[in-house]
């Protein structure tokens, strides 16, 4: 989730071990519960399997989840969710105001999302009170889209939340299984600056999130995005066909 924008192409990784000296760690499923304590996934009780989709600043995970989409799963996309939360009269952008006043919101009293994101990226203090106030807001609406999905007459097997901040704000234990998608830091800045930020500003925002590296170390699956969408595609499928072993669909 990302409170303030994301402020802070492939291959798949399935034996972390052999690749990058680590064991990978077993998913929910695998171990029979979630990562909060929860239930197993939708074989257990026919539960939705949950799958965080996470990744960094340009990492491609917002690509991933249009892939995902494409081959049929349910996506949700937590900046959406923030920006929904933003818009005049809502309770994120009453939180806002409260908490870092008039300057960072728009005369129509949406949240200046601009503006808002250059206050809490010089000032951590301000950033960690925004994210205590945003997140819980952002995990109920997620909440409700996830019993709205579960409450249907044929429910999915499983769904996707793409979120930036999964890992850092500790939600990803929510999930069943989670996927971080991850390329060099290099790479991150090359294409954040060909999509039309600012160098400087790019650099400060992938400074400000938590490594790649860091976070896949929480991954059930990791998808290497560090050559062509071609490639990345062939990727998807893989982590699929992973989900799918995971979640019981297979």
């Amino acid at each position: 989730m990302a409170a303030a924008g994301d402020a802070r192409q492939g291959g798949l990784c399935v034996s972390f071990s052999k690749m990058f000296g680590r064991q990978r760690p077993m998913s929910r499923l695998e171990t029979g519960g979630s990562r909060n304590g929860g239930g197993g996934g939708s074989e257990a009780g026919g539960r939705i399997c949950r799958v965080g989709l996470t990744g960094g600043l340009a990492s491609g995970k917002s690509t991933v989840a249009k892939m995902l989409a494409r081959l049929g799963a349910p996506v949700l996309d937590a900046d959406r969710v923030v920006h929904e939360l933003y818009e005049p009269g809502q309770a994120g952008a009453i939180a806002v105001r409260e908490l870092l006043g008039s300057a960072v919101i728009r005369d129509d009293g949406s949240v200046d999302r601009a503006a808002l994101g250059s206050r809490v990226l010089a000032d951590d203090v301000a950033r960690r009170q925004l994210d205590a106030a945003i997140h819980p807001l952002v995990r109920q609406r997620l909440a409700s889209w996830l019993e709205e999905l579960a409450g249907r007459a044929e429910p999915p097997r499983l769904a996707v939340v793409e979120a930036a901040l999964l890992v850092e704000t500790g939600s990803f234990r929510d999930y069943d299984v989670l996927v971080v998608v991850w390329c060099s830091p290099s790479q991150q800045l090359e294409r954040a600056v060909g999509r039309g930020v600012e160098e400087s500003r790019a650099r400060a925002l992938i400074e400000a999130q938590m490594p790649l590296e860091d976070k896949r170390r929480h991954a059930d699956i990791e998808i290497d995005n560090t050559r062509d969408e071609q490639h990345l595609q062939t990727e998807v499928a893989r982590a699929w066909a992973r989900l799918g072993a995971l979640c019981g669909l297979t």
